[in-house]
């Protein structure tokens, strides 16, 4: 997937806690159930390409470099687009 500046990304990031929020998903259990690792969907936008990485910009204006390569990267889908708007930066 070739991406440009400007768009939008999801990220799906792995998180750990003892209390996952309401966007976790796949949740599992650590050894003694006392916390949980999960996967949380970021909303970002490409601001930068290179050959193998990216730089995004998140919604609290971090910039964030991931490989183009990370299984965890994906354009937004047009779902995303239309009804999770809201949780991208603005332009």
């Amino acid at each position: 997937m070739a991406y440009e500046v400007g768009d939008p990304i999801v990220y799906r990031k792995a998180k750990r806690s003892d209390s996952p929020g309401p966007r976790a998903m796949d949740i599992q259990p650590e050894g003694k159930g006392e916390e949980y690792t999960y996967l949380v969907n970021k909303y970002w936008l490409v601001q930068e390409v290179s050959e193998d990485h990216l730089i995004a910009r998140t919604r609290r204006g971090k910039r964030i470099e991931v490989r183009l390569d990370d299984p965890y990267l994906k354009p937004a889908s047009l779902w995303d687009r239309l009804f999770k708007s809201h949780l991208f930066p603005d332009a």
